[in-house]
């Protein structure tokens, strides 16, 4: 049966009703803040991360692209090859064979240095330096296969200027050694033979403009071409460059055996210079090389003389031989090239009559007395070149030999330039030098080279 509450316990209940439910609002209240509370937190984070990812990606910089690392070259040209050179100090190296660095990779150079004739020159010059007297301001010493054009020897140094390569600088006066483009061009232009009478008055080694005639008195002598050669009498040869060719033939034959030009070595070959100013006396002083204009380096002499040994042919001088990269694959193979033609095969036959002379009874007849009873000199044909002058100041005088040594029966030719510098006192002449560098380079058979070896030095 069910008992009705009274208004007492129905107030009560009611109350606690009420209370309830208040607590209840009050709990979904706090609870509802609380959610728009992390609401809010979480907006305002996303928000902020958000806008400062966009920054970043608006306002960074952008990161660069990593490239990948370049491949070595398949192939070398010969620009490249003389750029690769041009940081390697050839001169007085012991070594023939040499190393470049590329961006990631190395290049191994191959020459054909002969490292026995290098340790030879070496020693000549740490011995000159020891002199206190005539040691020589400076000396340039080039040795060149006749055959290929590959240089076989460079050595020397400059007091004056360190830095400086003796053997390809350009900037010691010709003097004689220009008697051997007059002599081709009268040979070749004028038809001159070893044996054409020519005349002078006067002494042998002066050139005044009254010995610069035709005139013939009874003191007047009487020589061939093959004695004022030999014997590089400048009055023979001023009239030669004055009177019998002139200016245009002079030009021309210089042009010819390269002045003025440089040929495409893969190695710094600075411009031989020739020029002419227009004066019939000039022409005179030109033609003997009786002048300080007429500018030559060793290695030009050289290439002057392969013209000589190679039926008219001048070859392209070349120092490597091949360049192969890290991975032992070659790619670079230099070839034999012809520089310059300046003379027939005939012309280039009576200059070689001419440049034996000047060893068995001219100007360097006295250096290489005795050279046919030597055991090794005696298998050679030699000819050669010499001449000397002194500079404008007269503190140096230039002293040259540039001439070849060939095998009698392999053939075998080497070409040998020197020039000295001489001081104050005159030292051992280039002569001797270039006497030296053929017996040592033809005493014994060269070694075969080991290509696998890549450091080739010899002892001292």
């Amino acid at each position: 049966m069910k008992t009705e509450l009274s208004w007492r316990e129905l107030q009560t209940g009611y109350s606690r009703q009420k209370k309830r439910h208040t607590m209840t609002g009050r709990i979904r209240q706090t609870v509802g803040f609380l959610c728009l509370g992390v609401a809010a937190i979480a907006l305002l984070w996303f928000g902020t991360h958000t806008v400062s990812k966009l920054g970043e990606r608006l306002f960074s910089q952008k990161p660069e692209k990593v490239e990948s690392e370049p491949a070595p070259p398949k192939h070398l040209g010969k620009s490249e090859v003389k750029a690769l050179l041009h940081n390697i100090d050839i001169l007085n190296s012991k070594t023939d064979i040499f190393f470049a660095d590329g961006p990631s990779w190395t290049y191994t150079i191959h020459t054909q240095l002969d490292t026995r004739l290098q340790a030879k020159l070496i020693r000549t010059l740490n011995y000159l330096k020891t002199l206190d007297r005539g040691k020589p301001e400076l000396i340039g010493m080039v040795a060149m296969d006749g055959s290929t054009g590959f240089i076989k020897a460079m050595a020397g140094f400059n007091q004056a200027n360190p830095a400086t390569n003796p053997c390809t600088s350009a900037r010691y006066p010709a003097a004689s050694i220009f008697k051997i483009v007059t002599a081709s061009a009268a040979v070749e232009k004028l038809n001159y033979t070893a044996t054409t009478p020519l005349y002078f008055n006067g002494r042998k080694y002066t050139l005044y403009k009254r010995q610069l005639t035709n005139h013939k008195t009874k003191y007047t002598n009487r020589v061939t071409l093959e004695t004022a050669f030999s014997k590089s009498i400048n009055p023979v040869f001023g009239k030669l460059g004055q009177l019998a060719l002139g200016k245009t033939e002079l030009n021309n034959f210089a042009e010819k055996f390269g002045f003025n030009q440089n040929p495409n070595t893969d190695f710094d070959f600075p411009i031989p210079h020739f020029a002419t100013n227009g004066s019939e006396y000039h022409l005179a002083e030109l033609g003997c090389g009786f002048n300080r204009d007429t500018l030559i380096s060793p290695v030009f002499a050289a290439t002057m003389v392969s013209a000589m040994v190679n039926k008219g042919q001048s070859l392209v001088p070349r120092l490597v031989d091949r360049i192969s990269n890290s991975d032992e694959v070659e790619i670079y193979k230099s070839t034999k090239e012809v520089y310059k033609t300046p003379v027939s095969p005939k012309t280039a036959a009576t200059m070689k009559r001419l440049m034996k002379k000047t060893i068995s009874g001219g100007t360097a007849r006295k250096s290489f007395r005795g050279y046919s009873r030597d055991k090794i000199l005696s298998n050679l044909l030699i000819g050669g070149k010499t001449g000397s002058l002194s500079n404008r100041a007269h503190t140096i005088k230039y002293d040259w030999f540039t001439g070849f040594g060939q095998q009698k029966t392999t053939k075998e030719t080497l070409i040998v330039a020197v020039v000295v510098g001489h001081g104050k006192y005159i030292g051992t002449r280039a002569c001797i030098h270039a006497k030296n560098m053929l017996k040592t380079y033809f005493s014994t058979p060269k070694p075969k080279k080991n290509l696998l070896t890549a450091n080739s030095t010899v002892p001292e």
